[in-house]
């Protein structure tokens, strides 16, 4: 039986070149980076010509990119190590944290244990589509007296892209050279969208490797020049001095192998992306009746040309992925990392959705290896299984 895989937003498939990469390296290049001797210094050429690589793709400084052990780890240490700074800069007056209330759990599970520490904490409420006022954000910001403002370029579940740039610019409108730093989880960014990290708005921001054909357990932290973060953790000074502990040389290179060819076929990818997430929408339309799309309209500029949230109603999300499991079609319920979980989405519930509704979400997101007839056989399936299930 063939496998139709359409859940891209929680990983992609190991690149070819990225895997040839990682062989090559961890064959020939076995020496710790922070080594003097020979096989050291060829595992450091091998760290900083990926480093090159990355921060050309991105248009950012080499010393601005450090590698983390994965997306959530980047994520935490950039607010965690945000926050803190921001606090020892901040004499008698706590300085708070804002986030949006579509956050991934790796944000909002750090903004709750700040706030029990005592970190004035702001959320930032949602549209019906997802989407954050810049204003909004201002508003937030200025009742905790914030000091770092996190909020994510594109989200994970109903596909979502905030107007980073805009709220950059409303920061800076309202607090001048004081506003806080911006953080933004621009996880499901690259290969989507156009990606320029230094024209973004954002003073921090967070890649993984693994959603973009690169290997799991690599985050890659982008930290504008001077902005400083306080390490979570001791060590003798790796990746300037912000994750200490020896570099996985041969998945940062897979890394940056990934990278570059994602963001150079980023127009192309993302076109075919969109083409067939219409087609699959149009369909699903014809054939499964009272289907719902959540999110942005389908062909609205701030939504993720991959990703399609639905619901049928009276159907139960994580039930359904299982049935469509067993019927070849690999798809999920909302974020991966909450995927045991019994709630439903915290997404959909921000967005005004009822809880029943939100539980009934089913996520398909595509990938560059999605091609049309993966669409109409995953159209196929979603059909019998709906009618089944009624």
């Amino acid at each position: 039986m063939k496998r139709i895989y359409l859940d891209h937003n929680a990983t992609t498939p190991f690149r070819a070149e990225a895997l040839r990469r990682w062989n090559e390296v961890a064959e020939r290049h076995y020496g710790n980076p922070s080594s003097v001797h020979a096989s050291g210094r060829a595992a450091r050429a091998i760290l900083d010509e990926a480093r090159e690589e990355c921060a050309a793709a991105l248009r950012v400084k080499e010393d601005e990119i450090s590698y983390t052990g994965g997306g959530t780890e980047a994520l935490q240490l950039a607010l965690y190590g945000a926050v803190w700074a921001r606090q020892a800069h901040a004499g008698d007056a706590p300085r708070g944290l804002v986030v949006s209330a579509i956050e991934h759990a790796a944000v909002l599970g750090v903004a709750t244990r700040l706030a029990a520490q005592g970190v004035p904490v702001a959320y930032v409420p949602v549209d019906a589509c997802g989407r954050i006022a810049p204003e909004a954000v201002v508003e937030a910001a200025r009742s905790v007296h914030a000091g770092v403002v996190a909020i994510q370029t594109a989200n994970n579940e109903i596909g979502t892209i905030q107007p980073i740039s805009a709220i950059r610019t409303a920061l800076d409108s309202a607090y001048g050279h004081e506003r806080p730093w911006l953080v933004t989880d621009a996880v499901q960014t690259a290969g989507r969208v156009p990606l320029e990290l230094a024209r973004c708005g954002a003073d921090i921001a967070v890649l993984s490797a693994h959603k973009f054909g690169g290997p799991s357990g690599v985050g890659l932290l982008w930290v504008k020049a001077g902005t400083r973060l306080v390490p979570m953790a001791d060590g003798e000074g790796q990746e300037y001095g912000l994750r200490p502990g020896t570099e996985a040389v041969a998945a940062i290179a897979a890394t940056a192998t990934a990278l570059c060819l994602a963001v150079a076929e980023q127009p192309v990818v993302a076109a075919q992306m969109a083409g067939n997430c219409r087609l699959l929408w149009s369909l699903l339309t014809a054939q499964v009746p009272g289907v719902q799309l959540n999110g942005p309209p389908l062909d609205a500029p701030d939504r993720l040309p991959n990703t399609l949230n639905l619901s049928v109603p009276g159907t139960d999300g994580r039930t359904l992925v299982a049935r469509l499991d067993l019927e070849g079609l690999e798809t999920s319920a909302g974020s991966a990392c909450a995927s045991g979980s019994l709630e439903p989405s915290h997404v959909l519930l921000a967005c005004g959705h009822a809880r029943d509704a939100a539980r009934a979400a089913l996520r398909l997101s595509l990938g560059r290896d999605t091609r049309s007839e993966d669409v109409h056989m995953a159209v196929d399936i979603l059909r019998r299984t709906f009618s089944s299930l009624r």
